[in-house]
């Protein structure tokens, strides 16, 4: 995370701009060596359900996910 003074980036504003849509990272402006905006990136939300989407109606789930399974697994001692 990088840091510029308001001044410094109102002369090269469209600089930092490119800069942070081409690396990701978030910049911080500062007014008198004292923090006072923070600019990052725009990202998008992915549903889960477009997360998933290449693979629905490819999983078969048989029974209860959430029930212990140590039934085949004999005693453990």
């Amino acid at each position: 995370m990088s840091s510029v003074a308001k001044g410094y980036l109102k002369a090269h504003m469209l600089e930092y701009f490119r800069a942070i849509e081409r690396t990701g990272e978030t910049l911080i402006v500062t007014d008198h060596n004292q923090p006072v905006l923070k600019i990052s990136p725009y990202r998008t939300t992915t549903k889960l359900a477009d997360l998933f989407a290449d693979i629905r109606d490819k999983v078969k789930i048989n029974g209860d996910l959430t029930t212990p399974t140590t039934s085949e697994w004999g005693e453990v001692e």
